[in-house]
């Protein structure tokens, strides 16, 4: 019970010291921080998982922390966090080194962040089934009811 305490006050305190850019900058605040949030992520907190996963995707150092930072996102995704979901479709429309981009898969991932409220999930979904993709054959109907739920959802089109 204690450690656990230990560990929420740590990633809160972190979370606050992440906004201080001075204090990222500071190498032995930053290792500090790091082991912060990959607690609270390792504990299953999963807006944690996807808080790290993301700082992992994007700002990692190396290809371990980026498939690190996509395993956590899986998790977050998977315990129901919208932007997380998103984010996993995003990496497999694009694909990587390793595998192909996979428009079925990244629809899979957008319907769940659309299902969990993710607006631009749910344009992005109907624009994919609009235009079809590697995997995925286009799709008028769902993309008429992607592009519904998008606007139910607050997306608004520029223009």
């Amino acid at each position: 019970m204690l450690w656990r305490l230990r560990a929420w006050i740590g990633y809160w305190v972190a979370r606050r010291l992440f906004r201080w850019s001075w204090m990222v900058r500071q190498p032995r605040a930053w290792a500090w921080m790091q082991g912060q949030f990959a607690r609270m992520a390792a504990q299953g907190y999963v807006p944690a998982q996807s808080f790290y996963g993301h700082l992992l995707l994007f700002r990692g150092q190396g290809f371990g922390a980026r498939e690190e930072g996509l395993r956590l996102l899986r998790l977050a995704a998977e315990g129901g966090d919208g932007k997380a979901a998103y984010q996993i479709g995003v990496q497999y429309l694009a694909g990587d080194s390793r595998q192909a981009p996979d428009a079925a898969e990244a629809a899979r991932w957008w319907a769940r962040a659309a299902e969990l409220g993710h607006p631009l999930a749910a344009q992005r979904l109907a624009q994919l089934y609009r235009d079809g993709g590697d995997g995925l054959a286009p799709d008028a109907a769902l993309a008429e009811r992607f592009a519904r739920r998008a606007e139910s959802l607050g997306f608004r089109p520029k223009g």
